[in-house]
Order: structure tokens, then sequence, then C-alpha cells
């Protein structure tokens, strides 16, 4: 994907495919992704490139130990 809105595009009409199909899994997984997604989104509306996975989750989990980040 080359931008976010790009992204959470892709996953709503996944998201659709998914429902028709009967796939209730990827629907669940689909819908978390896409509410990530669009709550980062909300914390950085200027930022247009789509992020990785691990980016979108510390934005959430800034506490998490993954996500710390350390001076020297």
């Amino acid at each position: 994907m080359n931008s976010i809105d790009e992204h959470i595009a892709k996953d709503q009409s996944e998201i659709a495919a998914a429902k028709a199909a009967g796939d209730e899994a990827k629907v669940r997984h689909l819908e978390e992704e896409l509410k990530s997604l669009e709550e980062y989104k909300a914390h950085h509306p200027d930022e247009q490139r789509d992020p990785n996975s691990l980016e979108v989750y510390c934005d959430l989990n800034p506490e998490a130990p993954e996500c710390r980040v350390y001076d020297d």
C-alpha cells in the first residue's frame, strides 16, 4: 500500500468479500485491523503513508516493552 487511505479502502472491500463468503474469522481480523488503522489515522491526520503493524501497535500501546525507546 502506498497510503493509509488505500489500506483502509482495501480492508473495507476485503471485509465485504469475507462476509459474503461467510468467513467470520477473517471478518473479525480485518475489522480489528481496520479499527487500529482508523485510530492511527486519527492520531496522525497529516501523515499519508501506510504505517507498518509495529507503528500502529506502538501508537495504540506506547507503554508496551516493544515500543520503548532508550537514549544512550
